[in-house]
């Protein structure tokens, strides 16, 4: 009798295993590392900024299935601590950091496969912190913190590795006002190109 219990139990585990394996999860956590490619503005007078480094955390709740297709409402952060800023002009803000926190939606195909692409969109809150020094190392004048509105949208690709354990890689462009980078002529919005790579904690 236990060993016929034993059988059934075990027979009930796999089955079970097997059936979280052959479903889109309910809930999905992302924590992701990735970078900022350095920028060009285009504006007069000319500014660049450096690539940076991006810390993401990302969670998602599905709340549509369909046979081969799973839609997730997602809330997204991500943060860059530090983007030097170079310019002809001394004045310009030295450098700055950058917050996305972006609700959306994600839309995922093939969602109970091994390896599942998808496409997001969403906006939020953006928030910049400039650096307390100007390029010339005097102080600078503009306010430390700026918020702004952001658009962001993407895509990438999941590969489900274990049952609830998966890799992500993606790219997200967050379209955003300017930084103040207190330079006058610098207006206008500013896409910031995102590329990570994630490990995604999934369950039911």
């Amino acid at each position: 009798m236990p060993a016929k219990l034993t059988i059934l139990l075990l027979s009930a585990f796999a089955a079970a295993c097997f059936a979280q394996e052959d479903s889109a999860h309910t809930n999905e956590l992302a924590l992701g590392l990735g970078g900022l490619p350095a920028l060009s503005r285009s504006d007069i007078p000319r500014l660049d900024t450096g690539s940076g480094v991006a810390f993401q955390v990302n969670y998602g709740r599905r709340f549509l299935k369909a046979r081969k297709v799973a839609v997730y409402g997602e809330i997204n952060a991500l943060a860059n601590p530090l983007r030097d800023v170079s310019s002809s002009i001394p004045t310009a803000t030295h450098d700055f950091a950058s917050l996305y926190i972006t609700p959306g939606i994600r839309v995922k195909f093939l969602a109970t496969s091994r390896i599942a692409p998808y496409v997001l969109a969403g906006g939020g809150y953006a928030d910049y912190e400039q650096s307390t020094k100007r390029i010339d190392g005097q102080p600078n004048p503009v306010s430390r913190q700026l918020a702004r509105g952001v658009f962001d949208f993407g895509g990438g690709v999941e590969v489900h590795v274990w049952r609830f354990v998966a890799l992500r890689g993606e790219a997200r462009d967050f379209y955003t006002g300017s930084p103040a980078y207190n330079l006058a002529g610098v207006s206008g919005g500013q896409h910031n190109v995102v590329a990570n790579a994630a490990l995604v904690l999934g369950w039911h």
